[in-house]
């Protein structure tokens, strides 16, 4: 009896230890591909946003403490995950992409980057995870929702439900204002943040 528990033992031993290594050797070949798609993903969401940038650069000075303590604040839950510095080709800060999560949607989070120039003109928002309502929440990577951003200074922004009044009003997405709301207070994080830390050519 006593053998074939320490057999058995043996068997699970080594075949945990096969399978250990497998899952090893399957991450170290997986991940250099995976963090490149991510990269990749990334750059394309910061070209959206800011088109005429020639390359983008981490923020050096980006704290993800600081960023929390504006948000907090100023009474977001939202969280500032990045900050790049979009230059022109010779290297001179044409604005920032922040990237934010929204925490208040009606599904998940939604994770989204908006390029704001140095003057605090809004450019627009680039999604980049989303798990909203299909054909409802959802329609907020479509043009008619997100182009009403672009272009635009404002302290803030507020969601309506019938046509814009001001260039600080954003009329909501039909049976989706939740999610209207989400994003809306995603870019309001997004220029707050710019407001307290970049503001002025911190860069």
């Amino acid at each position: 009896m006593n053998k074939k528990i320490v057999h058995d033992a043996l068997i699970l031993t080594a075949f945990t230890l096969v399978l250990g290594f497998a899952l090893g050797l399957v991450y170290e070949i997986t991940k250099e591909p995976i963090a490149a798609a991510d990269t990749a993903k990334a750059q394309a969401a910061y070209q959206q946003v800011f088109e005429e940038a020639q390359s983008f650069e981490a923020y050096d000075a980006f704290d993800k403490e600081e960023a929390a303590s504006v948000m907090g604040d100023n009474g977001f839950a939202d969280e500032i995950t990045d900050v790049q510095a979009a230059k022109d080709g010779s290297g001179s800060v044409l604005g920032y992409v922040i990237t934010v999560t929204a925490k208040d949607a009606s599904q998940a989070n939604i994770t989204f980057s908006v390029g704001i120039t140095n003057d605090g003109t809004v450019n627009g928002y680039s999604i980049t995870s989303i798990a909203e309502t299909p054909g409802l929440g959802d329609k907020a990577k479509n043009e008619e929702f997100s182009g009403q951003f672009k272009g635009k200074q404002a302290d803030s922004f507020t969601v309506v439900k019938q046509a814009p009044a001001s260039d600080s009003e954003i009329e909501s997405i039909s049976g989706a204002t939740i999610t209207s709301r989400a994003m809306t207070n995603g870019v309001n994080a997004c220029i707050t943040y710019f407001r307290n830390i970049l503001e002025g050519g911190a860069e």
